[in-house]
């Protein structure tokens, strides 16, 4: 059986979502014969796919004629509890996601010899990791294609001529790819996040493991969950990495460099200084890519070089300026509070830029922690005030601007211990978050002194006040230049 037994010719197949991963879908499945039908939640955006020739359903009517479909194939964001979803497997009609659909087209030789996967998976530092391991088989000449979560589903990149695909999965597409078994796969790290997809830390967790079942598993040892997860694995070589001295079959780092344990006799590998992203953070991304590439024999050298050149990606503790003493990090994409803490501490002293949307995880831990380097916060956004309440409690002495948006401009002193509210009014034509993050820099200047960082690393979500963590990080970088000069 070659897995692909629901595509057959002229076998009805529904296709949830009509947006990039949904038109991916839909352009994999043409050739194959099956017959696509696309659902979504937008009317108009099926309508626009009708007048292509398309054939569409709006979900009710998906939902009534389940049993009509002989395979679902849904975009990641759609949970199990979506309608639709739900209704198949009631119905027990099989669900794939892109990257299964993918995953199955590939192993069947399709656009030619399966490809090696090497996937990351992890709460944070996904898109980093993927980066740096992608830039490790270009430097060692292999051919490759970087895709997944990062950029292009893995669906649009089968025909392109390759040996090794770096690909970045998130939980979401994980859970519907059953069947993947990766040449490697890393789980970063495992934090409370999207439980209300998931519905269980547990249910989060065992997605992620997900990317552990093929030859080569590794785990980030000095994360709690992500190193149980590797000892639960039943890969047939299991790697670890930790930012301490490697043990045996470990990666780590020794007298300054990151050393291999895990494919060779104490192998170095690079200078952990040559990593141009800041903190423990950078030199555990870099180790987990390395474990990657060493997996399928990238040689130490290749490691090296492609460190050495390595470009930190857009908001993603992306150094803004540097003014009177002061340095400006934007880390947007820090959007939870383990990412907020991972970056916070790859600073000696912060002015930290929080808020936004915690969806319901909490910041104790983060502000407990990193009270020490906390020289000061400004706080904004819908969950601003959960964050307030954090640092009265753990970081009493750390002075707090909280930026509350409202009818009237006023200054309140100390209404929280060591929290000062300003209440302003954000009106004009400019959308509201850029006047907000002005306040912003305004507000972190007074609060900073020269040796610290301002650092934007909201520990939850955008779209309270902006359209996007990038939105967000371009708000603060424009604020920032405006400021300095």
């Amino acid at each position: 059986m070659s897995g692909l037994e629901p595509l057959a010719k002229g076998s009805r197949v529904l296709v949830t979502g009509a947006r990039v991963t949904g038109q991916a879908i839909l352009a994999a499945l043409a050739p194959l014969g099956a017959r696509a039908t696309l659902t979504d939640d937008s009317p108009a955006a099926l309508e626009a796919f009708a007048q292509q020739g398309v054939e569409v359903l709006d979900p009710a009517a998906a939902v009534d004629q389940i049993d009509d479909f002989a395979l679902v194939v849904t975009s990641p964001g759609f949970p199990p509890t979506a309608p639709v979803l739900a209704a198949a497997a009631a119905a027990g009609v099989p669900v794939w996601g892109d990257v299964e659909l993918a995953w199955r087209l590939d192993r069947s030789g399709r656009y030619g010899p399966p490809r090696k996967w090497l996937v990351v998976t992890g709460t944070n530092g996904k898109t980093t990791t993927t980066s740096m391991l992608f830039a490790m088989l270009e430097a060692a000449g292999r051919r490759a294609v970087l895709c997944g979560n990062i950029g292009d589903p893995v669906l649009s990149l089968l025909d392109h001529p390759a040996e090794v695909l770096a690909v970045e999965l998130s939980s979401f597409q994980l859970h519907w790819a059953p069947s993947l078994r990766p040449e490697a796969g890393v789980v970063l790290n495992v934090a409370e996040d999207h439980l209300d997809w998931h519905g269980s830390m547990d249910a989060y967790a065992a997605d992620k493991a997900r990317v552990l079942t093929g030859r080569v598993a590794v785990g980030g040892l000095d994360d709690a969950v992500a190193a149980a997860l590797l000892r639960d694995a039943h890969a047939p070589v299991k790697v670890g990495f930790r930012l301490g001295e490697p043990g045996p079959d470990e990666l780590g780092v020794r007298d300054g460099m990151l050393i291999d344990r895990a494919f060779g006799d104490a192998v170095p590998l690079a200078a952990a200084d040559s990593i141009p992203v800041a903190g423990p953070v950078g030199v555990l991304d870099a180790l987990a890519a390395a474990a990657l590439a060493r997996a399928v024999d990238v040689p130490p050298a290749a490691i090296a070089e492609a460190l050495t050149s390595f470009q930190v990606g857009r908001h993603r503790a992306e150094v803004v300026a540097v003014s009177g003493g002061i340095t400006y990090v934007d880390d947007s994409k820090a959007t939870n509070p383990h990412a907020a803490l991972a970056s916070i501490n790859a600073y000696p002293r912060v002015v930290w830029v929080a808020g936004g949307l915690l969806k319901g995880a909490s910041v104790d831990e983060v502000v407990a922690a990193s009270a020490p380097r906390l020289a000061g916060a400004v706080l904004i956004g819908q969950d601003r005030a959960v964050i307030g309440n954090a640092l009265a409690r753990h970081a009493p002495d750390v002075p707090v601007v909280e930026l509350v948006t409202g009818e009237d401009s006023v200054v309140h002193e100390n209404d929280v211990a060591g929290v000062t509210r300003v209440t302003q009014v954000f009106a004009g034509t400019r959308p509201l978050g850029d006047a907000v993050m002005e306040a912003v820099v305004d507000a972190a200047r007074g609060l900073a002194r020269p040796g610290d960082t301002v650092l934007l690393a909201p520990a939850g979500a955008s779209f309270d006040q902006f359209t996007s963590y990038g939105h967000r990080g371009d708000a603060f970088a424009a604020a920032v230049r405006a400021a300095t000069g």
